[in-house]
């Protein structure tokens, strides 16, 4: 993950003095925001006095009310396709708008000189950007970043401002919650005027060549402006985990004055005795890079991460990594993170990475736009495979609409691969989601020539991976529904949204096919892993694994509510019983409880949904459904110390393997235990106890101990109902209040209540099965924060806690 703080890279050549090459400093903090338009707001004398003072990364649309939709425009729940009436249903029930931004700095006096350059990683939806009231940059694509040199406009010793303007655009932009606002980093970076590196410069391809050796090639795009040397001098440095040098070269290339910014493809250097880069063993190298001047004093130095591992696709295994078979355990999401709204904090990335790990995952596919870079390098760091997205539609939605998408792509795309080129988590990219099917598309040949030219323009920046396009469920050729899409004919992997049944019949007919079910339903989790030929295919990744707003299937839901996880990231029953198809080798025990089940459609697929629960406080005379999510052999049921019944795992069948019913029990309150065994041997328990009236408020920090004083790292902290005996109440329902005191604020509440009308920026939330969730955020000075929670009726609860500098 990359450092939220200032670096500099420093190269010393040889017989010459230590130079400052690059700097990179992080300006998140101390902006001024006003929510709505603002005349004149880009010029430097504009009085911003008023506006609110709030540090990056920021989500303005979160803040805003829930726009409920008028009780003619809301969706019958008979006909689930209806919610497409309601117009900002798509978009999470929040309205468009816009909102400025505005920075004001003094140019430090080291930056005389130098060539000074301003960085942003993205504005959503669109932005402009103005410095000193001039323009200086925009983005008619909010997922991916840009760079604009600021060196001729800055104003020495005295105040320069930087204006943001951030415009959702109208609803029929996006079909999901995008967020709005500078959700992402900015940077202000430094580097020597007349030799330097550009955007994004390397490329970096490390391959194992033999059992303990790796060759490592890598090219560098550089500028030389001035007198016009003969050679150009390079420095290169691979250093391991601990930051020890490997290898190291350095070489003198041919320089051209009528080219004087290319890309230099650099000597190949060998790794001895390295380490591959692998899902179990994420083995990361960092190659350094340094550019000289003519008289040998470092001029500009870049630093990038990367990994040594061989990625085979192929029809007869799918996946092979290092040569070892991998299925693609995933899950497909918008990039949204909750209560957070769009706002890119890596510590609720990470959150949300180790937590999809834990239970089994090994991919995410980026659905359907970049990721941030801080998604990517968690990636790279906890060994996931990622399937690396850049549209949805092309001609509709893909954006903001402010450029037409035949007049984008060709810019985006660039920036897009050598942002994400040298990740070794990326192993695969795909270029849009469902769209052939579109008769629009340009040259009237359903995508395939516009495919055709942007695969081209990719490999120009990449040649080590495959290309796809995720195709629509129903949108199979036009002739006869029996074949693929032209479209599927193109691509390097064929990605088939939840259409498996599709995969063993096109094979035969196309035996050079690679198949991908790049969305799978999660009401259908088990059947739709198991029923494919796992031996031949790459994997899945299920859609909406985590509850996320947007995409509402009827008010008062505020988004997709059919996840494994609720939006808080509490997890449901259904979690479990991923973790019991993905995690093979650690024995998985869990019950679940079916409170009812409603039948819809989404993207022309027929799914059941079922709500789930896991607990025992229940009505004394009800009667449940229970079934338990296993691999062992067999459960035992028991209640209150006597046997139910003991039902065997039947794992010959796909459609309710790990999937263990016990039909009807009725309830009667005390102790519920399932007994999980394999030959005959207990290798997991679950056991749920009724809770009797709420009594107090616990809290529970997850990083108690790595909090860190940097202004952006988060702590989540769980609060709970708990009775006399400190169990959780999943029937409480109070209305806690929260309160921060120290070196911290609070960030936002939530819970997994997915239906409540509360804002998440806010200080109080009812709980949701009895608790609800806190998300503090450092400020930068370290020292101690104190949290309180309290509720009429119930102990309040307070949690001391510490931020440190690291």
């Amino acid at each position: 993950m990359k450092q939220l703080f200032m670096f500099v890279c420093v190269a010393v050549a040889a017989l010459s003095a230590t130079a400052q090459t690059r700097t990179s400093e992080l300006i998140n903090f101390g902006w001024r925001f006003h929510a709505g338009d603002a005349a004149e707001a880009a010029n430097t004398d504009f009085d911003d006095s008023t506006w609110r003072t709030l540090d990056l990364p920021h989500d303005f649309q979160i803040e805003q009310p829930w726009v409920a939709p008028d009780a003619e425009e809301r969706p019958d729940n008979s006909d689930p396709g209806a919610n497409i009436r309601s117009r900002l249903s798509g978009r999470g029930f929040k309205e468009m708008g816009i909102g400025w931004y505005r920075y004001h700095f003094r140019p430090s006096e080291a930056w005389r000189g130098r060539r000074v350059l301003v960085d942003f990683e993205g504005i959503l939806l669109v932005g402009d950007v103005w410095l000193n009231g001039q323009p200086i940059g925009k983005t008619d694509y909010g997922y991916l970043g840009f760079e604009a040199d600021i060196t001729s406009l800055l104003r020495w010793e005295q105040d320069n401002v930087l204006a943001v303007r951030a415009d959702t655009r109208d609803a029929s932009n996006s079909r999901w919650y995008t967020g709005a606002g500078i959700y992402r980093d900015v940077h202000i970076v430094t580097t020597d005027p007349m030799v330097h590196f550009e955007r994004h410069p390397l490329r970096i391809v490390a391959l194992p060549d033999s059992a303990s050796a790796a060759t490592v090639s890598i090219t560098a795009e550089a500028l030389c402006l001035g007198p016009a040397p003969k050679e150009l001098a390079f420095g290169v440095r691979i250093l391991d985990r601990e930051g020890r040098v490997v290898a190291e070269q350095k070489s003198r290339e041919p320089f051209r004055s009528s080219q004087r910014k290319r890309e230099y493809p650099l000597p190949t250097i060998t790794i001895s005795d390295a380490r591959l880069w692998d899902v179990n063993d994420p083995y990361l190298y960092t190659a350094e890079v340094t550019v000289y001047h003519a008289d040998g004093t470092a001029a500009d130095c870049v630093r990038e991460r990367f990994g040594v591992r061989k990625v085979e696709f192929g029809p007869s295994f799918g996946l092979k990594l290092n040569g070892k078979k991998v299925i693609l355990k995933g899950i497909a999401n918008h990039h949204t993170l909750g209560a957070l709204g769009a706002a890119a904090y890596p510590r609720a990335i990470e959150r949300r990475l180790r937590m999809l790990k834990d239970f089994g995952f090994n991919h995410i596919r980026t659905s359907h736009n970049p990721y941030s870079t801080s998604l990517l390098d968690m990636c790279d760091s906890l060994g996931i495979l990622v399937v690396d997205e850049l549209y949805d539609k092309w001609l509709r939605q893909y954006a903001g609409g402010r450029v037409a998408w035949t007049e984008q792509w060709q810019n985006d795309l660039p920036e897009w691969i050598r942002r994400d080129r040298n990740h070794p988590s990326v192993i695969m990219w795909s270029l849009g989601n469902e769209l052939q099917t579109y008769p629009n598309l340009p040259y009237a040949d359903w995508g395939v020539t516009p495919y055709r030219m942007q695969r081209q323009l990719l490999r120009r920046y990449d040649e080590t991976r495959p290309v796809t396009v995720a195709m629509h469920p129903r949108g199979r050729s036009l002739e006869t529904d029996s074949l693929p899409a032209p479209l599927v004919m193109e691509t390097d992997i064929a990605s088939y949204n939840y259409r498996y049944m599709y995969f063993p019949g096109d094979g035969r007919r196309f035996p050079w096919m690679t198949f991908y079910q790049s969305e799978a339903t999660t009401s259908n989790v088990g059947p739709n892993y198991y029923e494919m030929e796992l031996d031949k295919v790459i994997g899945l990744a299920y859609w909406g694994v985590i509850d996320y707003l947007g995409e509402s299937q009827g008010w008062p839901a505020k988004g997709w509510a059919q996840g494994f996880w609720y939006i808080d990231l509490q997890p449901k029953p259904t979690a479990y019983m991923a973790r019991a198809v993905f995690k093979d080798d650690e024995p998985v025990c869990h019950i679940c409880i079916n409170e009812g089940n409603r039948d819809i459609e989404w993207n022309g697929v027929k799914q059941r949904i079922r709500t789930l629960s896991d607990h025992w406080t229940r009505t004394p005379g009800d009667e449940v459904w229970l079934t338990v999510y296993t691999n062992a052999d067999e459960v035992e049921l028991r209640l209150n110390g006597r046997s139910i019944a003991t039902k065997r795992n039947e794992r010959e069948n796909p459609k309710i393997r790990n999937q263990v019913g016990f039909g009807k029990i009725k309830y009667e309150p005390g102790t519920l235990i399932a007994i999980a065994r394999t030959n005959g041997k207990e290798v997991a328990r679950h056991t749920v106890e009724t809770a009797g009236e709420a009594v107090a408020l616990r809290l529970v920090a997850e990083n108690a101990t790595t909090w860190r004083a940097d202004g952006i790292d988060l702590q989540h902290v769980i609060v709970q109902a708990v009775d006399k005996k400190d169990r959780v109440v999943p029937s409480a329902t109070a209305d806690i209040t929260f309160a921060v005191e120290g070196q911290a604020t609070l960030a936002a509440v939530s819970s997994g209540d997915h239906y409540s009308d509360e804002l998440t920026q806010t200080d109080h939330r009812r709980l949701f099965q009895g608790q609800a969730l806190a998300i503090l955020r450092a400020t930068r000075q370290s020292g101690a924060v104190t949290l309180r929670a309290s509720a009429p009726g119930l102990k309040t609860a307070t949690l001391k806690l510490q931020t440190r500098t690291y």
